[in-house]
């Protein structure tokens, strides 16, 4: 993969987060992922502790289109939609063989000092649509 097919990629990747159409969402998971994509989100130090404490590993992933527009229809609704937040690229798209690495960050709505910023690391099908996305939360 080019640089400038990973840049195109990684625009599409944030935009979905921020799409208000349910329909446009559901069509640009399909577009994004392979039919069976996985995002898999490091999970955060208390579900990590919580997981631990009870005996049980603590994984969160969402696997296959209707869990990826779960995923991101939960994103959407939690931050986007209430009108507060979006999701911005944040720095350069970098591009080794299958595997593009983004980041992006949340910002309140019309801009702002970032309040989360994510790095994702996506593992590229040869047809272009993202096999596995690791997404790992910086701040």
């Amino acid at each position: 993969m080019n640089i400038n097919t990973a840049q195109e990629l990684a625009h599409r990747y944030v935009a979905v987060w921020n799409e208000p159409d349910a329909d446009t969402r559901r069509t640009a998971v399909e577009a994004l992922w392979t039919d069976d994509g996985v995002h898999l989100l490091e999970p955060p130090e208390e579900i990590v502790k919580r997981a631990t404490e009870i005996g049980v590993s603590a994984t969160l992933q969402a696997r296959g289109h209707a869990e990826l527009v779960q995923r991101v229809n939960t994103a959407y609704g939690e931050f986007v939609a209430p009108g507060q937040y979006e999701f911005v690229p944040h720095g350069e798209v970098a591009v080794l063989d299958d595997m593009v690495k983004l980041r992006w960050a949340m910002v309140p709505a019309g801009g702002g000092e970032p309040l989360a910023i994510g790095i994702d690391l996506l593992l590229v099908a040869p047809d272009g649509r993202i096999r596995t996305d690791y997404q790992f939360i910086e701040a």
